[in-house]
Order: C-alpha cells, then sequence, then structure tokens
C-alpha cells in the first residue's frame, strides 16, 4: 500500500486524531487506523500518513446488463447500463450475494483496470445509456466513483450508483450529487438485523435516503432482500412501507427480491414467492404506487400501473419489456398523467441480454 502504486490514490474525508491515529470518514465505521492498517473495507488504508483508496482504476470486471437488472424501473426504461465494481465492502452481511467481490480480499483479483475516461468512452461504443457502479458499493470507493461520473457526464452517458446507502454525511453529499440515480439496499427495518446480521446500523441508511430524496434532484429506488425468518415478518414490512410512505413519499419504487442462499447462510431457505405477493400487498395497502417483486417470475409484480387511470403502462417479464404505454417525456399514453422516474425517449430494446465486455485502459502515469 503506497502511493507509488498507480492504483492508490490520497483518500477524501479523513482527519487526524490526538493519538497518532487517523480516522477514515467516509463511512459510519469511522475506521481509526495506524500507518499501514487498512480500513474494514479493505480498500482504503492508511498510507504516507493519510488515508488513501487502493483501488482507483481496478474493476472486478465490466458488464453490460439490462438497466431493470439494477433494479432500476423508472429510468430509461429498457436501456443498457455498462456495469462495474471494485472490491471489498463497508458493511459485513452474512446473506451477500456478491461475497466474492465485496469481501475480497485479494486487490490481485481486479484483473481489469480502466480509468474513467476509458470507461466513459467504452459506455459510448457499446451504445450504453448509463454506467452503474454496482456489485459492491460505491461510497468505499467515492474517488473513483466520483472521476467515472463526470467522465461520463462530459459524454453524455449517466452515472448510476447501486449502493448500501451506509455513509457519512459528508460522503453522501461529496458523492451523489454527482450521479443521476441511485438503487438503495434497504437490507431489513430493524438496528438488530442491522446489527447482528450486516455489522452495521440502521439509522445512516435511513439518512441517506431522506438525503437523496430531499436533498438531491436524482432519481432513487429501493431495494428489500427478503430473507425468511430475518426480515420478512408482516410486522416488519409494514413498519418498513409506513416509514417509506412518510418519509419519502408514495412515488419512491420499492422492490421486494427473494433471497437465495449464499455466503453465510447457506442453511436459510429460499424466499418463497408468496411472501414477495405478501410484501407487495403490504405496501400497496400503505399507498406506495410503485411497488414490484424481483428473483422471481411474477407477471403482476413487474407491471408499472397509471397513477391517474390505473392502466398498465409497462409490463415486464423479468428484465424484458414487453407492452410499453409511456410517452417519450413519460406521461400514461391513455391519460396524460406523469409516470415519475426519467425518460427522454422512446423505451429501449436491450432486453435480459448480459455482455461481459473487456476495457483496455490506462489508469494513471
Amino acid at each position: 500500500m503506497s502511493l507509488e502504486d498507480r492504483y492508490t490514490v490520497p483518500g477524501r474525508f479523513w482527519h487526524r486524531l490526538d493519538d497518532g491515529r487517523v480516522q477514515c470518514d467516509v463511512c459510519p465505521r469511522a475506521c481509526r487506523l495506524h500507518e499501514g492498517q487498512r480500513g474494514l473495507c479493505f480498500v482504503r488504508g492508511r498510507a504516507a500518513d493519510q488515508v488513501v483508496l487502493t483501488s482507483y482504476g481496478r474493476s472486478s470486471g465490466f458488464c453490460v446488463d439490462p438497466i431493470e437488472k439494477k433494479p432500476l424501473h423508472h429510468f430509461l426504461p429498457g436501456s443498457a447500463v455498462l456495469s462495474f465494481g471494485t472490491a471489498g465492502c463497508n458493511l459485513a452481511c452474512r446473506f451477500c450475494q456478491n461475497w466474492d467481490i465485496s469481501k475480497s480480499r485479494e486487490i490481485d483479483r481486479l484483473a481489469d483496470a480502466a480509468g474513467p475516461e476509458d470507461i466513459a468512452e467504452a459506455a459510448v461504443r457499446l451504445g450504453c445509456r448509463s454506467v452503474a457502479m454496482t456489485y459492491n458499493d460505491p461510497v468505499i470507493f467515492l474517488e473513483y466513483a466520483v472521476d467515472v461520473a463526470h467522465a461520463c457526464r462530459a459524454r453524455g452517458i449517466r452515472a448510476v450508483a447501486v449502493t448500501a446507502g451506509y455513509a457519512t454525511d459528508e460522503t453522501r453529499r461529496g458523492l451523489f450529487a454527482h450521479v443521476d440515480a441511485v438503487n438503495v439496499d434497504l437490507k431489513a427495518f430493524t438496528e438488530d438485523f442491522y446489527r447482528r446480521v450486516c455489522a452495521g446500523h440502521l439509522q445512516p441508511v435511513l439518512d441517506t435516503l431522506v438525503h437523496l430524496r430531499h436533498e438531491t434532484h436524482l432519481w432513487v429506488e429501493i431495494t428489500t432482500l427478503l430473507i425468511p425468518g430475518h426480515n420478512d415478518s408482516d410486522a416488519e414490512i409494514d413498519a418498513e412501507c409506513a416509514w417509506i410512505a412518510d418519509s419519502l413519499g408514495p412515488d419512491v419504487p420499492l422492490h421486494f427480491t427473494a433471497f437465495h442462499p449464499d455466503h453465510k447462510m447457506r442453511d436459510v431457505p429460499p424466499t418463497p414467492p408468496e411472501t414477495l405477493t405478501r410484501a407487495r400487498r403490504i405496501a400497496l395497502g400503505h399507498g406506495l404506487r410503485f411497488v414490484y417483486t424481483g428473483n422471481v417470475h411474477d407477471a403482476e409484480g413487474g407491471r408499472t400501473f397509471c397513477p391517474g387511470c390505473g392502466e398498465a403502462v409497462v409490463e415486464r417479464d423479468r428484465y424484458v419489456i414487453g407492452r410499453y404505454r409511456i410517452t417519450d417525456d413519460g406521461r400514461c399514453a391513455s391519460c396524460g398523467t406523469a409516470v415519475p422516474g426519467r425518460y427522454d425517449g422512446p423505451v429501449g430494446r436491450w432486453g435480459a441480454r448480459r455482455l461481459p465486455v473487456a476495457i483496455a485502459g490506462v489508469t494513471r502515469s
């Protein structure tokens, strides 16, 4: 870990402590570090008497996906998005579905290298409308994420963040001001779950959601992975939906997705489809207008309904859009009511394809 490494850059948001350590202020963990130590995320650490990021320009891979896979259902529907991540994470979720990336301690596994301009150029070349920072959390590689977002915007490409929202206020403002859309993984709605299963806390995530919804202009959607016996009770789902309705409003799309056994929770069974249907019913009962189910085949849970006339204006089969009745400027084609989201032209036709790509580039001299 050295500033002479071309993938290591000075970090933002840290300060010195009176005892000689430095504190990383990127997330609520506030890791306090001696020289040579790394934080829990593993990609941020102390070198040359400062906090550094060690994964700038390095990726676990690039792939062109449907935007609906993030999941974002109200942001440039049907379009292709160039997705990438790095390594590490600032949470320790026992159920992590990307644990081989997020919990990696082997930086050498980051075989792909690309600078921000390389990524933006690749998105243009591949016909992607946006670039998504995903697979692991862009909060921990924020210096790289911000530069990628700037390069993309310069080429007319939108920037998307898929995040757990576990960030300090300073980081929220320093990162999300540069992106166009975000999906926040709200992992549960109890402090006990966050502490016991994720080694984190709930309140910072709620603070992030309130900030994104009321203090930015970007598009926000939420995902909750329902895990049998852990966060899928009627009472917890009811509390989450009531909070979203009261604190964020009825137009923020909410995705309930199915868990499959992975990482350190292989002894927990998959989520039954009826659990997602029940959760969706509870959410609709709280007045949430756009509630979806994921990781299952559920035609009803994939539809978008006009908030005016009630017509099904979008029908989806997993990541494939079929019926589409929204105008280029985001209105119901039947009654003219605005459908909340970001629309700027006809629906895309990327479909369900997943296209791994290689991006060659030089990150730093």
